[in-house]
């Protein structure tokens, strides 16, 4: 056997995994006991919340691609992707749930046997934006190398044409629908007109916010305002609330112009085109954000997001690794006159 093909019986295992609520599938093709627990408490949350939603979950299906291969005196380090769908039904509604995944998978060799011994998720959904791994630890901190926004504005044209539109006094409606469908076009890949963050969950639910008509609040200042503006040379050009989580749930709650929110207490009350924040640690800090494309058979959301890009992903968010007993909510809606 070769450890391409012990690769293969590794994402085969682990999509029976998740269909059965627990990692013994995978404990014939991972040798470390360490990277099988993880994958076990993973799939026994996804069942979990399967079973509080009284849905069945029919049939998972996994396309593998390589994305990097690393010989080492350790074994085989490669890199790969999983496109993940979900089907499943609540009642007699049909529902597929979608995810883009990135591991780092290390194959060795013992007693000529080629198995995984570890597993790590190249995404995280717990951290903030940056480049090059640097991160936003706080929202007054900027990436590796940036200097601060100059006071006049810098529009990159090429998206604002795009169909939104910047801040004028007359009242805009926001379209849900465009919202929606700019999320469904752009879940699974990065728009080319925008710059990717290593964490991206915020530019994209900022990004689906704007092509609904969200106007753009530009103030030049990264800490003030809702713009992106593009990159000019080494300068990023956007403010936190674009794309730190936390900027954004703040900017949404405390808005009195253009682009504002308010949160409700039953997610139910959320439409497509509404976010949901997520503070992992109960502390009040936000650290993802995702945007309502949809509700199941229940009535309760289903959600599209990036960094683990996900869609139609149910919005309790239970099965994320991120994601413990302290989690906090915030369900936004959206204005619909700004």
């Amino acid at each position: 056997m070769s450890w391409k093909t012990a690769l293969y019986h590794y994402v085969h295992a682990k999509n029976q995994a998740e269909l059965e609520g627990s990692a013994a599938p995978l404990e014939a093709y991972i040798s470390d006991s360490a990277s099988v627990r993880k994958q076990d408490i993973r799939a026994r949350r996804l069942l979990e919340s399967f079973r509080e939603r009284d849905a069945k979950l029919l049939r998972g299906e996994t396309k593998l691609r390589l994305t990097g291969v690393r010989e080492t005196a350790y074994g085989i380090i490669a890199d790969i992707q999983l496109h993940r769908q979900l089907h499943y039904r609540i009642g007699s509604a049909a529902h597929l749930e979608e995810r883009m995944e990135s591991e780092r998978v290390v194959i060795d060799s013992t007693a000529n046997r080629w198995l995984v011994r570890t597993t790590e998720s190249l995404q995280g959904e717990r951290s903030f934006p940056g480049k090059r791994g640097v991160f936003l630890p706080e929202q007054e901190q900027l990436s590796e190398g940036v200097r601060r926004a100059p006071s006049l504005p810098y529009i990159n044209h090429s998206i604002l044409n795009s169909g939104a539109q910047e801040f004028v006094s007359r009242k805009i409606i926001y379209n849900r629908p465009k919202a929606v469908q700019y999320a469904e076009t752009w879940w699974q890949t990065p728009n080319p007109k925008y710059e990717e963050f290593e964490v991206d969950c915020t530019n994209f639910v900022s990004q689906c916010l704007f092509a609904g008509g969200a106007p753009m609040d530009y103030t030049g200042k990264r800490d003030l305002g809702w713009w992106y503006a593009g990159r000019r040379g080494n300068q990023e050009l956007w403010s936190f609330s674009w794309a730190v989580a936390n900027s954004l749930q703040s900017f949404l709650a405390h808005s009195r112009k253009g682009l504002q929110g308010h949160a409700v207490e039953d997610p139910r009350e959320l439409e497509p085109g509404d976010t949901i924040s997520y503070d992992w640690d109960g502390d009040g800090r936000y650290q993802h954000n995702v945007i309502v494309t949809g509700k199941d058979a229940n009535g309760m959301p289903l959600v599209n997001a990036h960094t683990y890009n996900s869609r139609n992903r149910y919005w309790a968010y239970k099965d994320s690794p991120a994601w413990t007993e302290r989690t906090k909510y915030v369900f936004v809606r959206v204005a619909d006159e700004m």
